[in-house]
């Protein structure tokens, strides 16, 4: 039997989108696959470096499939998982997505960051098929900034718990949209209730600014939310400021080991003074000035306690979001020739951060429940519901309050 929409009016399939079989849905087979086959080259798709490997196993296995089918099913799949995130996205907009107790009463790790991935945007349409087509297909590519978040339970040393499973999640979207998804899952996973909460990002501006509006919004408690600017960033802008004094060879290592001690220790202020000293000219706009900025701000936003953090058992690097965008990013849609459209590379996205957390099943689960009673896919971003500053981009984070250093001239406060 066959059940089409009621407002099918024989012009295309319209707002309701396409019928369904009645016999197979209550079966689980969709578009012409069941549940077993979908799994299978949704999970191989994902997990292997392309899709004509993917049918390659596939016959291995007994099931030849045509490529086409193969870049269809996986499509379809990743379209249905999408299709559950943004409805989940929608409830929690409307207050109705109740919180989780996955991580009540844990030690959370938080890491955001992003990659590079090559996209394509198709700008003139194939006329004809064929070798007597009128007109060929033009697209621009570009590349673009997939922006990842992984979210872990941490042990008393600032690690993630061995054998645990963390949650990785990512849009092509932007940022706003990306820390929207960060806050929904804090929000579902019951992130209120941990014991603390650690923020951990590289310098970008773009995750700073909105952290304020993500705890707000999951309702985190100010005195269980700590933020870590990434341990080997920090020392990156320090070595840059070596270089820019004119330091080199044997003085400079020597200089760079003892800033490096005293970073450890939280001794920011030791650093800066030793830039300001061998600094011919530290003023705004300068290489010196530039790194001095730098870790000025993110000194007095306490970002980089890091003596602090160690004795509280909190990580000090975010090389757990560096090694979630190398093996789902990096390893699967990044590459020589590789160029995605962006509806594909974000379903292989999140099929592929399924898989590698052991989340295939929940996360399968949870789209067909979903989909049950609606299987029109619809998973398109829509504004989130943020302050106008974040909208176009502005930072909304409290003022940090500026050190008496700041008001005078550096070579003075050294």
């Amino acid at each position: 039997m066959y059940c089409g929409p009621a407002g099918r009016t024989g012009k295309g399939r319209g707002g309701e989108g396409g019928g369904v079989y009645p016999e197979l849905a209550v079966l689980g087979i969709s578009e012409g696959s069941t549940p077993a086959l979908s799994s299978a080259v949704g999970r191989l798709s994902a997990l292997l470096p392309s899709y004509a490997v993917a049918r390659g196993e596939l016959a291995q296995r007994g099931v030849p499939l045509d490529i086409k089918a193969v870049h269809r099913i996986a499509g379809q799949l990743g379209a249905e998982v999408l299709t559950a995130r943004a409805r989940a996205l929608q409830r929690y907009r409307a207050g109705d997505l109740n919180p989780g107790r996955e991580l009540a009463g844990q030690r959370v790790g938080v890491a955001i960051d992003g990659g590079r991935t090559r996209l394509r945007t198709v700008v003139r349409k194939q006329k004809g098929r064929g070798p007597g087509k009128k007109r060929r297909r033009r697209f621009r590519v570009e590349w673009r900034e997939p922006k990842l978040l992984i979210i872990f339970v941490m042990d008393r040393r600032g690690r993630m718990v061995r054998g645990s499973r963390p949650w990785i999640d990512g849009t092509f979207a932007g940022p706003n949209e990306v820390m929207e998804l960060l806050a929904m899952h804090l929000h579902r996973l019951g992130a209120a209730a941990a014991t603390v909460v650690a923020f951990l990002a590289d310098g970008a501006p773009w995750v700073w600014d909105r952290l304020a509006w993500v705890e707000q919004r999951v309702g985190l408690p100010a005195g269980r939310v700590v933020r870590v600017l990434d341990w080997c960033h920090a020392l990156h802008h320090v070595s840059l400021g070596l270089a820019a004094v004119g330091l080199e060879g044997a003085d400079r290592q020597r200089l760079y080991e003892h800033c490096k001690k005293w970073l450890r220790a939280g001794q920011v202020g030791k650093v800066l003074a030793e830039l300001v000293v061998r600094a011919a000219d530290c003023s705004a706009g300068t290489p010196v000035g530039t790194v001095l900025a730098y870790l000025e701000k993110h000194q007095f936003a306490g970002h980089l306690d890091y003596d602090h953090f160690r004795r509280r058992g909190l990580p000090l690097g975010s090389g757990a979001i560096e090694s979630a965008i190398r093996r789902v990013v990096n390893l699967r849609l990044k590459g020589p020739g590789l160029l995605w459209l962006e509806e594909n590379a974000e379903a292989m996205l999140v099929l592929r951060a399924a898989a590698l957390t052991d989340r295939w099943q929940e996360t399968l689960e949870h789209a067909r429940l979903t989909l049950a009673g609606d299987r029109r896919l619809d998973w398109r971003w829509e504004s989130p519901d943020m302050p106008g500053e974040l909208k176009t981009g502005v930072a909304i984070a409290p003022p940090v309050p500026q050190p008496p250093a700041a008001q005078g001239s550096r070579t003075a406060a050294a």
